[in-house]
């Protein structure tokens, strides 16, 4: 054994160089970059808090084997970001490597942006009148009697700045030009914003038709 180390030393150097430079050229031949946007996911928001602006997606680099990225799929790639610390207001966070999940024969060479805002507002609950949205007229000759809708309110949930400033909800149109009879429309609500929650999508709105009484000569 100790023949093994003394004998043709430098020959067993030479050839443990060679080894360990043909192990880095085939490790590093083939390698290629990829860039992608990934959207980033906020895990344990605390409650009765909604994050209401925030970056849609993060652009990143990948680094990887020219041959493994051409299979790589964007859901294979995500951000995760622990936001359980978060209070009202404009906060930053920094985006590191350590947020990231993918495969491990990847790696993650830039993030852009590095560092995001988010603006995190208190959450509400509302409740408002339902107003049906009602364009055209009856055929000529007849009228509307009477408008309901069922149910009469909604229930709505989101951030403070955009719930406080909703009053009614109306209906989408409902164009009743040239009807000559009661009708039930089942209308969805005209509330298009991301940010708001609501308990209910259609409200059935009842419209009460009768013929006009002819006036005598």
């Amino acid at each position: 054994m100790k023949d093994f180390f003394t004998t043709n030393i430098w020959l067993k150097l030479a050839s443990l160089l060679i080894a360990v430079a043909l192990w880095f050229f085939v490790m590093l031949s083939g390698r290629a970059e990829v860039t992608m946007d990934v959207p980033v996911q906020f895990v344990n928001i605390p409650d009765k808090l909604e994050i209401v602006d925030y970056p849609e997606a993060i652009n990143v680099r990948i680094e990887g084997q020219e041959r493994l990225l051409k299979h790589l799929k964007p859901n294979e790639v995500s951000v995760v970001l622990d936001i359980s610390e978060a209070k009202p207001g404009r906060s930053f966070y920094t985006i590191s490597r350590d947020n990231f999940s993918l495969p491990k024969s990847f790696l993650v060479t830039s993030i852009n942006p590095e560092t995001i805002s988010l603006n995190i507002e208190i959450q509400l609950t509302k409740i408002v009148s339902v107003k049906p949205h009602v364009i055209g007229a009856p055929e000529r000759g007849y009228k509307i009697i009477d408008i309901t809708v069922e149910p009469q309110t909604v229930t709505l949930e989101g951030p403070k700045s955009a719930i406080s400033k909703i009053k009614i909800v109306k209906t989408e149109p409902i164009d009743i030009n040239g009807i000559k009879s009661d009708l039930i429309y089942r209308a969805n609500l005209n509330l298009s914003s991301p940010h708001i929650k609501k308990n209910i999508d259609k409200v059935d709105v009842k419209l009460s038709i009768e013929k006009r009484e002819k006036e005598n000569p």
